[in-house]
């Protein structure tokens, strides 16, 4: 019997069709990837669900970028390819989204920044509070369930001259509390020029509304008088009410009413006057060389009955709303449910009380509270800081950058002193050639944005502006410059 030789052409064309696999065959299983000693070693470090859940991202991700695809594939589907994807997917999944920047944006309060930066005294606070118990609402004299504002109430008081004080998450959570207090199912009269629009959508229409109170307008947007308010009184008005303007202001033919008209009226009519005071500022900000700011103290003493302010602007503090006045008021206040859903946590509480004592030492204040040391930086000293660090720079980004040195003006924020400015110092990064020069400006941009400290600056002119005056001698500075060359323009 003869025997059957198999014909070479097919079993080329066989072998052919077995190698010819399909690009998703080569991807390995996820139980051989975890078994990969690399990914064992980052399950040890990061935990086998995290690192599974990624792994199992990864693989569908690269399934359905090859799904339809030929053997010509581009996708690596090696073992080790895919363990250094994984372990990327576990680092970023790890990373804290909530970093350190450098604020060179120019405005020193930066809303979107955290505003105040703390003080050491404040930072070692919060950490104590933070290991574990604390006394935060219990009298370790009389043993038994104590007020957490007895934390912070007599230093309020004594800075503020009030009869009495209480703290809550905001400035707009205070205003809120106010209002719901004073004049839930009331009218308030406001004047026009007052019904102010800040960040994050914050109205005073829409604040008075979720309050529970009615608002009344008065005036108009550039003149109100004492007689508007006096026609708007009515046997249904809760108390009378003023509101800093915080992020702008009316110039021109303008005319407002004062504080000690509209207390005189408010208690004439036997109202409570409050006043949104906004910044919060506690000491004279001339004394700084700053523009003059209303303080809280002036503002109870020309009649307003109750205060309120934030925490985290002028004052240098942690976020807070604070409200300082009358005591039988603030009792009332603290007996309204929504008292407990605004309160601070310890944290908060830990840091606000060591900062206020800080203003028990009007001589140190300014050099431990980094609002004021900043706000009240020396232009002199900003310029010498740019003079150092502008060579590295230029180093840094080569030939296709200019850098020059150029003044700045700056802002305080938050709503604080809106029209104004500080003189500062700023880094200027233009690019030499001005084609293309607004996408490598914004790629510059993202650059800094990627280093392990991220530095945030301003576009503006045609240049990628760094306002130096919130980046401080010593250690700031040398972070900076030790970072700058692992820039990549």
């Amino acid at each position: 019997m003869p025997t059957l030789k198999p014909n070479p052409d097919t079993v080329a064309h066989q072998k052919s069709r077995c190698d010819d696999k399909h690009p998703q065959q080569e991807i390995p299983s996820l139980d051989r990837l975890l078994r990969a000693p690399e990914l064992q070693q980052l399950q040890a470090r990061a935990g086998r669900q995290l690192v599974l859940e990624e792994a199992r991202a990864e693989l569908t991700q690269l399934r359905q970028r090859l799904s339809g695809t030929n053997a010509n594939s581009t996708e690596e589907t090696s073992l080790d390819h895919l363990a250094a994807q994984i372990e990327a997917r576990v680092g970023a999944a790890l990373r804290m989204s909530l970093r350190p920047v450098f604020n060179l944006t120019g405005t020193v309060l930066h809303t979107n920044l955290g505003r105040a930066p703390l003080a050491e005294e404040a930072i070692e606070a919060m950490a104590k509070a933070a290991r574990g118990a604390v006394n935060v609402e219990f009298d370790l004299a009389k043993g038994r369930r104590g007020d957490r504002d007895d934390h912070v109430e007599d230093w309020l008081c004594r800075l503020t001259g009030a009869e009495a004080a209480t703290v809550v998450n905001n400035n707009a959570a205070a205003v809120l509390l106010l209002l719901n207090t004073l004049a839930n199912r009331r009218e308030v009269p406001v004047s026009r020029g007052e019904l102010i629009e800040i960040g994050g959508a914050f109205r005073i229409p829409n604040i008075m509304r979720r309050a529970g109170c009615r608002l009344v307008e008065v005036g108009t947007t550039n003149r109100t008088h004492l007689r508007d308010f006096t026609e708007a009184l009515t046997s249904r008005t809760g108390c009378l009410m003023k509101v800093h303007t915080s992020n702008y202001i009316v110039q021109g033919f303008t005319a407002e009413v004062s504080d000690e008209d509209l207390a005189g009226l408010a208690h004439e009519n036997d109202l409570p006057y409050m006043v949104d005071l906004g910044a919060g500022a506690l000491i004279d900000m001339a004394a700084l060389g700053l523009p003059y700011e209303t303080t809280v103290s002036e503002t109870l003493a020309k009649g307003a009955d109750l205060v309120s302010f934030s925490g985290d602007k002028l004052l240098g503090g942690p976020q807070a709303g604070l409200i300082a006045g009358r005591a039988d008021l603030i009792a009332k206040i603290k007996k309204n449910p929504m008292k407990r859903a605004l309160r601070v946590d310890k944290v908060t509480m830990a840091a606000l009380a060591a900062t206020l004592r800080l203003y028990a030492q009007p001589d140190t204040l300014r050099a431990k509270l980094p609002t004021l040391r900043l706000l009240s930086r020396p232009v002199a000293e900003i310029q010498a800081m740019a003079e150092r660090i502008a060579p590295a720079l230029r180093l840094t980004l080569g030939d296709g950058f200019q850098v020059t040195i150029t003044p700045s003006k700056g802002q305080i924020g938050s709503g604080s002193l809106p029209v104004e400015s500080l003189q500062s110092v700023a880094l200027a990064l233009r690019p030499c050639t001005t084609k293309g020069s607004g996408a490598a400006l914004k790629r510059l941009a993202a650059a800094f944005r990627t280093l392990p400290r991220p530095v945030l600056g301003r576009i503006t002119d045609d240049a990628l502006h760094f306002d130096l005056r919130c980046l401080e001698d010593g250690g700031d500075e040398a972070a900076w410059l030790a970072q700058i060359a692992d820039l990549r323009p």
